[in-house]
């Protein structure tokens, strides 16, 4: 157990916010956040002008707008405000033994100035939780890189460690569990999707241990062969969150979501949320509940996409209920959990 006099900094990363649902900020957002080489994988020389040139200026004004109907007018961003929240309950609950900061990996509050909160703490070493349940390279890998690119100038660097996945952490699973069978008590359902964020299926390739994944039936099972293969790792979670929910297999359905083949053209993890969903009342299933459990606080992909979009495509195709089970943000629950997973590091 730390004390006082020798303090453990923990920093706690999610992806990134606008600092407005203005349009220029949206473009700054997406200017840095789609030329990530990790996030669009293609040589520097093509990625910078297709995204700055192309895609981010007509992509943000329609950004623009759905930012607008997700901001809080007096606490801004949800992505925002829930991790400053989540901040400030991990501080009260781990105590004085441990500082903790906040940092996004695209746009303020950055990484940078989180470091040097930690740094001006004078921590004896550093816990690095990417808030992110399933690693992918774009994701957890392009935080820890953003993290080690900021240390390395430093001339005294602490001890480092980074929890790199807690897609199977049970703290993690019985948090959404809990959130699951509270909206399950208020409403009968016919089906449960677990919809989580896509990533292109060259990036689970690229990564793949020895050859071992092959996008099929090698995700039926989690080892040490796929253990940070990010479509692997939606299967175990989704097969631990059903567990927790009581479902039979036939009663959940694993998807990806918020991909962007219609400008890149190539394949991403599927089945496709979207094409999914408008299948579903032809087969008798009029009644979904929906998880997001690739996100631990709400944002755009899930009020937006999953809570709105989704349901009104469900709806325009002849379902009759649709409901987002709300993500896990700063619940005490969930709260509890993160200390956990930072005190067993």
């Amino acid at each position: 157990m730390p004390t006082p006099s020798r303090r453990i900094g923990v920093l706690l990363v999610n992806l990134g916010t606008p600092d407005s649902p203005q349009t220029g900020d949206v473009r700054r957002y997406l200017n840095e956040f789609l030329t990530d080489a990790r996030v669009i994988d293609m040589p520097a020389a093509v990625r910078y002008p297709l995204f700055r040139g192309l895609v981010v200026p007509l992509r943000a004004p329609k950004s623009a707008k759905i930012y607008q109907q997700l901001w809080d007018a007096e606490r801004g961003s949800p992505l925002l405000y829930h991790g400053l929240d989540l901040q400030k309950l991990l501080q009260q609950q781990l105590g004085e033994g441990y500082v903790v900061a906040f940092g996004m990996r695209y746009q303020k509050p950055s990484i940078e100035s989180a470091l040097e909160e930690l740094r001006d703490a004078a921590v004896d070493r550093i816990i690095v939780l990417p808030l992110f349940p399933q690693y992918a390279a774009a994701s957890t890998g392009s935080v820890q890189e953003k993290v080690m690119d900021f240390v390395k100038d430093w001339w005294i660097v602490p001890s480092i460690n980074f929890i790199s996945t807690f897609a199977d952490d049970p703290g993690f699973i019985a948090s959404f569990v809990a959130r699951g069978q509270a909206e399950m008590a208020k409403h009968d359902y016919d089906h449960v999707v677990f919809s989580y964020h896509g990533i292109p299926e060259r990036h689970v390739l690229k990564g793949s241990f020895k050859g071992y994944c092959q996008l099929g039936k090698c995700c039926n099972t989690y080892n040490k062969n796929n253990r940070y293969c990010y479509r692997a790792q939606c299967f175990a979670t989704s097969r631990l969150l059903a567990a927790g929910l009581g479902l039979r297999d036939d009663q959940y359905t694993v998807t990806f979501q918020s991909r962007l083949q219609s400008r890149l053209r190539d394949p991403w993890l599927q089945p496709y949320t979207d094409e999914v969903i408008k299948d579903f009342p032809a087969k008798g299933i009029k009644k979904v509940l929906a998880f997001s459990p690739a996100f631990v606080a709400d944002c755009l992909e899930t009020t937006i996409e999953v809570g709105v979009e989704f349901r009104e495509l469900f709806e325009e195709n002849g379902g009759e209920h649709w409901q987002l089970v709300p993500s896990l943000n700063s619940e005490p629950q969930w709260v509890s959990a993160v200390a956990t997973m930072v005190r067993a590091s």
